[in-house]
């Protein structure tokens, strides 16, 4: 209502009301010199929470005081008098839109904060893919509940509502299954935490990259290329997947190589040991605390095969040190005359038949190659 002395002055009444709006944004505007003041102290005093919980009230505190302002100011010009109930129960129903806004950014902020305090106790990473789809069903849950008390503040019952969206959401679900399995799938990553994001991961059909987001639909994964794949939640959880990051960075790797049949076996092990131990005392990207392992593995083609096993860092790392393993083992192989052969194959020819053959067979190869020029040279002078 507006004071006596404004009534019957379309004018008056009018800047009253506006009068009053400006007072109630004045007074919106203290209250958020206040709270910021608030949150300055606190910060001083290293509280993590609170200055976030504070910092979530900003836009609904302000939000809630201009609009009852802007309610009270219109309630109060005489003009629009029959309106004045709708203004009334449209107060209330500011308030419980408004507080359900608040709750639902207070509740955000107070589950980011025990999900991360709950990492820290169990010094982990805390998922910020977990933490996000947790604060996406709370919000939804949240306005939902305060949708519903809304209606029913309003004179809308809400038990057909709450039936109908039963049977519809029954129809809805059928019809949209593939989405509802991808979110599930969804759901059911995060919760696992079968991958998490900043993970590099490797599909069982070939495509590997690091995780870069982890959504409600679909899991975006960056390749090496620079480039993002788009995989639905639903193959990503049905597919079998190798985790590089898990149970930690560090990854084994193996250098494969192969020395003559005429080569000191003892001492090309010692060899390639002292390469490889140089190679992890100088890199950054090797494993110190890891023994390198040496082995043969076969007697092959050309070479006796063997290998080195040794760990990096994470799987970036692991191309680097395998690189330099592979050029020191090259060079120091060649100081120490260390030969390394070209894949070799003999072939013979069936030039006899009979015991020839078997006579020449059994011919030291010197005498084989000389035995062939005399056959020449005797086929020329006949």
């Amino acid at each position: 209502m507006s004071p006596q002395f404004v009534q019957g002055s379309v004018l008056w009444e009018t800047l009253w009301a506006i009068g009053i709006l400006v007072v109630f944004g004045l007074g919106a505007w203290l209250v958020l010199l206040g709270i910021r003041f608030a949150e300055r102290r606190i910060k001083r005093r290293r509280h993590k929470v609170l200055p976030q919980l504070l910092e979530s009230f900003y836009q609904p505190i302000f939000l809630f005081i201009v609009i009852e302002g802007l309610l009270l100011a219109l309630s109060s010009v005489s003009y629009l008098l029959t309106w004045r109930p709708y203004f009334a129960k449209a107060s209330v129903a500011v308030v419980f839109i408004v507080g359900t806004y608040a709750v639902a950014r207070s509740l955000g902020v107070l589950l980011e904060w025990y999900m991360g305090s709950r990492a820290v106790r169990r010094k982990v990473a805390a998922d910020q893919g977990l933490i996000r789809f947790l604060r996406r069903v709370t919000t939804i849950i949240i306005y939902a509940i305060g949708l519903l008390i809304l209606l029913d503040y309003l004179g809308i019952s809400i038990t057909p509502i709450v039936a109908g969206l039963g049977i519809g959401g029954l129809a809805v679900a059928l019809a949209l299954q593939p989405l509802l399995g991808n979110f599930f799938a969804g759901t059911q990553i995060v919760s696992d935490r079968v991958v998490q994001v900043g993970d590099y991961i490797e599909m069982d059909n070939g495509t590997r990259g690091y995780i870069s987001d982890i959504g409600w639909r679909s899991t975006r994964i960056r390749t090496v290329y620079n480039n993002l794949v788009i995989i639905p939640n639903s193959r990503l959880a049905d597919s079998i997947v190798t985790n590089y990051q898990n149970p930690s960075t560090a990854m084994g790797i193996t250098v494969n190589a192969g020395v003559s049949y005429s080569s000191d076996l003892v001492h090309v092990e010692r060899v390639a040991l002292e390469v490889v131990r140089e190679v992890i005392a100088e890199m950054d990207v090797a494993v110190k605390e890891f023994e390198p392992i040496f082995r043969y593995e076969q007697f092959g083609d050309s070479n006796i095969d063997f290998w080195v096993w040794v760990q990096a860092v994470d799987r970036l790392g692991s191309f680097l040190l395998r690189s330099e393993i592979i050029k020191r083992l090259h060079a120091r192989f060649r100081k120490e005359g260390i030969t390394i052969n070209y894949p070799a194959r003999y072939v013979t020819f069936d030039r006899f038949s009979g015991t020839e053959y078997l006579r020449y067979a059994e011919m030291p190869p010197r005498l084989q190659s000389g035995e062939s020029k005399r056959g020449e040279e005797g086929n020329e002078e006949k």
